[in-house]
Formats: C-alpha cells, sequence, structure tokens
C-alpha cells in the first residue's frame, strides 16, 4: 500500500476531488481515482467522500493506493533481431506492432517475454514487470532498445539518458511539406488535461522536451525527416511533431483521421548509441528502415 497526503490550496477551492487527485499524479486517470473514492481508499478530513465532491480550501486528503496484483510475466521463445549482446547490456531491434512490455491485460506477446527467454540475467532495478527495460518505444514505432542484463549496467545506462549522452536518432514521415532544412522543438510535454491517455505541449505539470529534426526529402504533400531526442518523453516526436504542424503519417492519436494506412506511425528509431556500461567504449548501432516504410518512401516518390 503506497500512501499520499495533500492539503487543499486556495485556487483548487470547488474543484472536483477526482481532478485534484488525477491531476497529483499523471499515471493516475480520472476513471481509476473515482474507483479508489468509491472503495474507501481517498479519504477527505478522514471522510469518506464521492467522486463529484467538491473540495473546500484547507481540505486534508489522505490517499492510500492499493498494491496491483501480480502478474505472472512468462518467458516466450521469439525470434528477436538482436544486434548486440554481451555480459552487460543487450541492443535489440523492436518489430513495428510489439509491446515493450507487460501491462494489466496484455502479458503476454511482449518483448520481455521475449528477453526472458532469450536471457536469463536481466536487471531487477524496474521490477517483474519491465526487468532490463531502461527506456521503450511505443508499439507501433519499429528500431532500436538497449536492455540492462544487471543493475550496475541499468544505472549506467539510466544516468546517460538523464545526462543526455545517448544518441537517438528517429526516422519519421509526417503530414505537410517542411520548408526549412531543419529546426529544433523545444516545448514542455505533459499529460492532456482533456485526454489521460494522450500527451500535448502544456506548461502545466509538464516537464522540458527538446527535439532536433533535420529534412531528408520532401513529397507532394509529406516530408521525410530524421529526429534526434535531446529528451525522452512519452509521444516526445509525435506530440511535438503535430505541435508544429507537422504531424507524423499513419499516427492514430495525434494524427489527422485522413492520413496513410499504415496501421499506426511512421517511426523508426533507427540509431542509438551509448558508452558501455563496463569498457566505457562508445557504442553505435544503425538499423534500416522496415520493409513497409521502404515501400512508402517509394509510393511517395511515384
Amino acid at each position: 500500500m503506497n500512501q499520499f497526503e495533500l492539503t487543499i490550496e486556495e485556487h483548487q477551492h470547488n474543484d472536483r476531488i477526482d481532478k485534484i487527485v488525477s491531476a497529483f499524479n499523471s499515471e493516475w486517470s480520472r476513471t481509476q481515482v473515482q474507483s479508489w473514492i468509491k472503495d474507501g481508499n481517498i479519504l477527505v478530513n478522514g471522510n469518506q467522500i464521492k467522486p463529484n465532491y467538491k473540495v473546500n480550501s484547507g481540505d486534508y486528503i489522505k490517499i492510500d493506493i492499493p498494491d496491483p496484483e501480480p502478474l505472472d510475466v512468462i518467458p516466450e521463445e521469439m525470434n528477436l533481431d538482436v544486434y548486440y549482446e554481451d555480459a552487460d547490456v543487450l541492443v535489440v531491434n523492436k518489430p513495428k506492432g510489439m509491446v515493450v512490455h507487460p501491462a494489466p491485460g496484455h502479458v503476454s506477446g511482449t518483448l520481455v517475454n521475449g528477453l526472458m527467454a532469450h536471457c536469463k540475467d536481466l536487471s531487477g532495478i524496474n521490477g517483474v514487470m519491465r526487468p532490463g527495460i531502461v527506456h521503450r518505444i511505443d508499439k507501433d514505432t519499429s528500431g532500436l532498445l538497449m536492455v540492462a542484463k544487471n543493475d550496475v549496467a541499468h544505472e549506467s545506462l539510466v544516468n546517460q539518458l538523464v545526462e543526455k549522452s545517448v544518441t537517438r536518432k528517429y526516422k519519421a514521415i509526417v503530414h505537410g511539406v517542411i520548408p526549412h532544412d531543419q529546426g529544433t522543438i523545444d516545448a514542455p510535454i505533459g499529460r492532456d488535461k482533456k485526454d489521460r491517455q494522450s500527451m500535448t505541449v502544456t506548461d502545466e505539470n509538464s516537464k522540458n522536451a527538446v527535439t532536433h529534426f533535420n529534412v531528408l526529402e520532401r513529397f507532394k504533400e509529406f516530408t521525410f525527416i530524421e529526429c534526434q531526442l535531446e529528451t525522452g518523453r512519452t509521444h516526445q516526436i509525435r506530440v511535438h511533431m503535430k505541435y508544429i504542424g507537422y504531424p507524423l503519417a499513419g499516427d492514430p492519436k495525434y494524427g489527422p483521421k485522413k492520413t496513410l494506412d499504415i496501421d499506426g506511425q511512421a517511426l523508426h528509431a533507427g540509431v542509438l548509441g551509448f558508452i558501455h556500461p563496463r569498457t566505457k567504449e562508445y557504442l553505435e548501432f544503425e538499423a534500416p528502415l522496415p520493409a513497409y516504410f521502404e515501400e512508402l518512401l517509394e509510393k511517395l516518390r511515384h
């Protein structure tokens, strides 16, 4: 059981309790918070309340979050595209359509299931649901991921991400013709208040986010670009490109309804570079564009 406490401030007076609590932690959805309220896990001044309760300035809120029920994550034999592997790290090229780690309702067929069958040693820092996972890419994004095989390697790779020393370059196809050859998007990203499942550029409860991009090729209605991440926020490239008016082709969440029929965003994590945790040597890997991406480029060219 995790416990949290907060006191309502004047500017929050008369807001709904479920809105206040879900804004307290970006990982909590409003529906989840309403369920906790009904179960008596959220009390105001020691009393049980309803999800539509309007808070008063000075209200004391106590939140008891029940521990999630453990999930069985079972190793599954997969034909993983491993680019590099030693006793400390592993670099794998994830296909489009594969989820990185298990979650409630989705405990098989993920990259983690395949990794658990591939190697016995994976770092335990992120718990049983995300063994070895240092960073992740979205289900419909293909490309390179680094995986830690022990806790020392995990901490080293995470620190490199924090220090922004990891090289991460993505190829993408976006709607519209970008007139300039390069640019930098420096705009903070946080959870969308209107849709808790989406991210957006916002100054509220957000983290700084920086994306650099170069134009590789222009077409009649689309542009082929390379993006380099300086930070690694959830859906960063997808949110940033939408923000400047060039959303990713095929993106079901952030793109227009009328888009290319490719079952998910045209985004590929093509280049990954980092300093090896043990040898301190800089390693860099490049994965070619998947076949569907190459075929799409050929169609656009003609």
